[in-house]
């Protein structure tokens, strides 16, 4: 299942397998929690708020990486955070969201990762995936909630600033390794713009001697998959065709829309499916 803003636009959505599997173990080499930006403090006590109706309970507004933020795990063990971004970038509200526009979502961003050592996976995002690395900040507390602090490091995209661009990678040695499972996050996707840049990725990616899946039609946009030197798995992924590619951008969501090579599973696949 996919969810995304107004206009399905890419950098702002997020998918969910439903899978019946164990809830995870949370540990470092993973990812530890995703971030999703909104516009002000008063889109984070609106959310809080929201929250605490639904028998949600978030962590009291904080601020981390000197943004406001307010942190929270779903029904599953899935950490979640409502990040502020003041940049000026357009949002596109969903007119039929029960939240009013000015307090929704505005995309991903920034996302969290726990490894033990910094070294490999550094070289890997500024070398291979020219990212900067613009900054540490203390952490109050593990990603897996226990009071041993961690130190995190801020990458950003070369070609962006702010929550949107910004990776954000944990070190902790003190845990022992994720296992994988509900609540957990499988994989972290990197945008890029056009087919030419996804060609131009997948012969850098040769050049760099990286273990990869190699082209991966997924119908909506196409991705290339590899693992960073803890495990992490990242994905490249071209922002088209999009989600509109077989069905009416206004339309999106009313019914279950399968890509073709899945179509043949049609039945199987919607006698699965939980209401959501």
């Amino acid at each position: 299942r996919f969810y995304a803003d107004g206009l399905a636009s890419p950098g702002t959505d997020i998918t969910f397998f439903d899978w019946p599997v164990l809830r995870e173990r949370r540990g470092t080499r993973s990812i530890a929690r995703t971030g999703f930006r909104v516009a002000t403090e008063a889109s984070l006590a609106y959310w809080a708020s929201r929250l605490a109706d639904q028998h949600i309970t978030a962590a009291p507004i904080a601020t981390v990486d000197g943004r406001p933020t307010l942190a929270f795990d779903d029904p599953e063990g899935q950490r979640l955070a409502l990040v502020v971004d003041t940049a000026t970038s357009p949002a596109h509200p969903w007119e039929r969201s029960p939240v009013p526009a000015e307090h929704q979502i505005r995309g991903l961003g920034p996302i969290t990762l726990s490894i033990p050592e910094l070294a490999g996976t550094a070289a890997v995002l500024t070398g291979l995936m020219n990212m900067t690395e613009v900054r540490p900040y203390p952490a109050t507390a593990s990603t897996d909630g226990t009071a041993t602090p961690a130190e995190v490091h801020v990458f950003e995209m070369a070609r962006d600033t702010g929550p949107a661009a910004e990776l954000h990678v944990a070190i902790e040695p003190h845990l022992s390794p994720a296992r994988g499972g509900a609540g957990g996050v499988h994989h972290v996707a990197f945008r890029t713009p056009t087919f030419e840049q996804y060609d131009a990725w997948a012969e850098r990616l040769r050049e760099a001697r990286v273990p990869f899946s190699g082209p991966v039609d997924r119908f909506y946009f196409r991705s290339l998959y590899f693992r960073e030197p803890h495990g992490i798995l990242f994905e490249i992924a071209t922002d088209g065709p999009g989600f509109a590619a077989d069905e009416p951008l206004e339309q999106l969501g009313e019914h279950l829309s399968l890509p073709p090579f899945l179509e043949a599973q049609r039945a199987e696949i919607e006698a699965r499916l939980k209401p959501v």
